[in-house]
């Protein structure tokens, strides 16, 4: 990998940290319910299958964009936390909920939007 590619990836990674931490503050202290968190997540997992769906995309872009922004967007350290803290404060019904929520929809729409991307976009089509 490139010095290039490395440093596209921790740009890409900063911007998408950054629209983390501004859907945190939009959703701060709406709901007992770890939404923002939902939210990332859920965005992040389209679009990482919005990405994987394009055909013929480089590699090297795909890092950029899945492992960085995407990466830099969704948390699993925060959805963790968050689970743990909501156990210990006995919410054992929101916290399963959050789990479930964050994983059969991030799965789902991450399928979702990669199944239509790959249906619209024939493979012979070369994106970049």
């Amino acid at each position: 990998m490139s010095p290039a590619v490395i440093a596209a990836v921790l740009v890409a990674g900063a911007f998408g940290a950054v629209i983390r931490w501004a859907v945190t503050k939009i959703f701060a202290s709406r709901s007992d319910f770890p939404r923002a968190v939902l939210v990332v997540n859920v965005v992040g997992s389209a679009l990482a299958g919005i990405i994987f769906g394009l055909p013929d995309l480089r590699y090297d872009l795909y890092l950029v964009l899945v492992t960085g922004f995407c990466g830099g967007l969704t948390t699993f350290s925060t959805f963790s936390v968050d689970t743990v803290q909501l156990l210990l404060a006995g919410r054992t019904r929101t916290a399963v909920t959050s789990v479930l929520t964050n994983v059969v929809v991030g799965i789902a729409v991450a399928a979702l939007f990669y199944a239509v991307v790959s249906a619209i976009l024939p493979s012979q089509i070369r994106m970049l």
